[in-house]
């Protein structure tokens, strides 16, 4: 479905932004909007779990002087990934939701978000602790995706990412630690760039997250939303144990920048693995490929060749649980309680278990494994520039497949698993990667395409991925359940 910009929240961020600061709007219009398009699909999304509608009306009134590049512009903030100061932050979890715990402070990331002028109207629903591929948490309730509501928005970041493709906001706030600003990206028809590792401050919280494979920055409508996003944002917080370098020049720049000719591999299915790429994705994925060859680039159908490796798996599920038993523990220190069996899904407790059963020399052989993983796949960067990969290997599947029950705990991390093939491998290596919404299905469901380039390489990201957008325009489409 298709359709003309006809109210100013139909618009990207700096589309909206633009308009705030040239007088045609003012900024309580543009949210007092926005919450309106939030009473009008949220009902069935799910989307947004914690409404913020009066504090972001009267943040908006107040905005008497325009400070930053996005001021007066709605968005949204994830339920995990970060916290705002005197609002819920549950993480998906009924053991936070039955105690109504409630955030001291912003994080860092929180704070530049206001600092660039963001209002945020609401925070939104996430799997509890971002473990599934699936926004379904026991405690909220699965999220729907304006494309077709019986199909996940994707995890962790569904609930930011419905908000965005239905046309509430134009920027949602997410965080990946496997996939999860891609998979909802792609899902959603929405751009999903994940940053390098440490080009995004976790903190003051914490110094890295989940041993540094959390990424942190949103889901957007555009590319140049990203760039400006990420302008605004980057940068190491006080304190922080490691950093990305900074870029040349800002990351909006490089939005319709001559990219030159790269050399471009690309894969739509990995030769020995055990997951099948969906016809009508992999076929997205060859059209890309064409794609980028028309644009000028140099086109090989090549991978590194460690993508598969099931001993890298191997290595991921012994720290994984270990993050998960310290998640659980730091939830305990903030709250002053221990958090029981009965107050988190029975997969997020067996996983914790299981990590409370790794020593700390198998913890920190796991961690050499994933370095070791990350030499050997970052190494095919030396002589290419960007790989050019399906964002994920089937279309949007069906809601109700991620449920953890007592009987069987660990169906929604199986059913995750194959939903990550392509992505998690650069939360391992800590490379930015893109989604970009080039293709729809068949039955009207979105494929994303991924990008990733090497390490603090978004600059070529950007550049190719707005090639791309202006090429093969998404900024029309509409789905069945816009808010508009």
């Amino acid at each position: 479905m298709t359709d003309h910009p006809a109210s100013p929240c139909d618009l990207d961020a700096m589309g909206q932004a633009e308009l705030v600061r040239t007088g045609q709007i003012s900024p309580y219009e543009l949210v007092e909007e926005a919450i309106a398009r939030a009473e009008r699909v949220n009902p069935e999304l799910n989307a947004i779990i914690h409404e913020r509608f009066d504090q972001a009306r009267a943040e908006a009134a107040a905005m008497t002087e325009l400070r930053g590049p996005f001021a007066g512009v709605p968005m949204v903030l994830k339920d995990l990934d970060g916290t705002a100061a005197g609002q819920p932050c549950h993480l998906g979890m009924r053991f936070l939701a039955e105690r109504g715990y409630v955030a001291p402070a912003d994080s860092e990331l929180t704070a530049r978000f206001r600092t660039a002028g963001l209002v945020m109207i609401g925070r939104t629903n996430t799997p509890e602790l971002g473990l599934v591929t699936s926004t379904e948490p026991a405690v909220y309730g699965p999220t729907r995706n304006p494309w077709n509501p019986a199909h996940s928005t994707g995890g962790s970041s569904g609930g930011s990412a419905a908000a965005v493709a239905a046309g509430v906001v134009a920027v949602g706030h997410a965080g990946d630690g496997g996939g999860s600003i891609r998979i909802p990206a792609s899902e959603c028809g929405l751009v999903g760039l994940k940053p390098s590792r440490g080009r995004v401050t976790v903190g003051p919280e914490l110094g890295e997250a989940w041993s540094g494979l959390v990424a942190r920055l949103a889901v957007t409508r555009s590319v140049r939303d990203a760039a400006a996003l990420l302008d605004a944002v980057h940068g190491p917080g006080t304190g922080d144990p490691y950093w990305a370098a900074p870029p040349d020049r800002p990351y909006s720049e490089e939005v319709g920048a001559d990219a030159g000719r790269l050399r471009v591999g690309w894969v739509a299915e990995l030769p020995g693995s055990n997951v099948s790429t969906d016809p009508e994705v992999a076929a997205a994925t060859q059209a890309a490929a064409t794609l980028l060859e028309e644009l000028g680039h140099q086109i090989d159908e090549d991978h590194p060749r460690d993508l598969s490796d099931p001993s890298t798996t191997g290595h991921f599920l012994v720290a994984f649980g270990a993050w998960v038993a310290r998640e659980l523990d730091r939830i305990a220190e903030l709250v002053g309680e221990e958090v029981p069996s009965e107050g988190v899904e029975p997969g997020t407790w067996l996983l914790a278990e299981s990590g409370r059963a790794v020593t700390a020399a198998q913890f920190l052989a796991a961690i050499d494994g994933l370095h070791t993983a990350t030499r050997r796949l970052v190494g095919w960067w030396d002589q290419y520039d960007l790989l050019l990969t399906p964002t994920i290997p089937e279309l949007p599947p069906a809601l109700g497949q991620f449920t953890s029950t007592a009987e069987e705990p660990l169906t929604g991390l199986f059913r995750s698993s194959p939903l990550a093939t392509f992505t998690a491998p650069f939360n391992i290596t800590g490379q930015p990667a893109i989604s970009v919404p080039l293709e729809m299905s068949r039955s009207g469901l979105p494929i994303g395409v991924q990008l990733v380039a090497a390490p603090g390489r978004e600059d070529l990201l950007i550049r190719v991925a707005s090639q791309l957008e202006q090429a093969r325009p998404w900024s029309g489409r509409r789905p069945p359940g816009w808010a508009g």
